[in-house]
């Protein structure tokens, strides 16, 4: 059963590897980089810090060491670790659930950044009214951004990744020259599926950060709920999809009997 859905591609999440379809990872990369879009607004406007990757913070910190001479930015440096911590705890999990022979590796990981944007959603205002520190609300945000990234990355083989655009904007340079040297039917279509899966992540990214940030100025960190119900809506999308393949399945052997 597992080998045949492997085959037929029939859900984003479940299973990785070649025999992922261009379908599958086009649709993961549309509901999570959307949701990262919104979590990087929301990061900036909110809390101003920048809670899909760690690239900048790395600037900050060294920033702060040579003016001040000291380590005052340590903060920056818990922004890279609770990112480095998320994408550590998301690869656990799903090789934790792939040894116990799990069918959905995927769903702890899944359902902990469910859990944590939101409570960051319906409590983090509340929590910066009452002078909670910023930083730790942002930790929690940066932990569920490499929760993300790790858990598209792996079941996407690597062809995914949702929460931040440098490398995708390089690959994206490099692919887009090849179309200029690339000229056998074959490879031109792998070349144009490639260039296509990267635009689309960039495109979802972008809509949720103009979406979040528009929701944001009304809702404020309530917009993370939107980022969660996204999820929810990917993960139902993909249950259903199994759920009708199970469903003809079934119609097709009764037939045959």
């Amino acid at each position: 059963m597992l080998k045949r859905l492997v085959r037929f591609g029939i859900t984003m999440f479940r299973y990785r590897g070649r025999a992922r379809t261009f379908k599958q990872n086009f649709t993961l990369a549309a509901f999570l980089s959307f949701t990262a879009g919104i979590v990087n607004i929301s990061g900036v406007l909110a809390l101003g810090v920048l809670c899909t990757n760690v690239t900048g913070h790395f600037a900050f910190f060294a920033e702060g060491v040579l003016t001040d001479g000291s380590f005052f930015g340590a903060h920056y440096l818990f922004y890279i670790f609770f990112f480095l911590f998320g994408s550590f705890t998301a690869s656990f999990s799903i090789e934790y659930f792939m040894v116990k022979k799990s069918a959905a590796p995927h769903y702890p990981a899944m359902l902990l950044e469910l859990l944590l944007l939101t409570s960051i959603g319906l409590l983090g205002d509340y929590l910066i009214r009452l002078g909670f520190n910023k930083p730790y609300i942002a930790y929690i945000l940066l932990f569920a951004m490499g929760l993300q990234n790790s858990l598209v990355t792996k079941v996407s083989d690597a062809k995914v990744r949702t929460t931040h655009l440098t490398g995708l904007f390089t690959d994206l340079g490099i692919e887009l020259s090849q179309l200029f040297f690339y000229k056998k039917p074959d490879e031109r279509r792998r070349l144009l599926h490639s260039i296509e899966l990267r635009g689309s992540i960039i495109a979802f990214f972008f809509l949720g950060c103009i979406a979040g940030g528009l929701i944001y100025l009304k809702f404020h960190l309530y917009v993370l709920l939107l980022a969660a119900f996204t999820i929810v809506i990917a993960l139902i999308y993909d249950n259903l999809k199994l759920t009708i393949y199970r469903i003809k399945r079934r119609f097709k052997k009764d037939e045959k009997e």
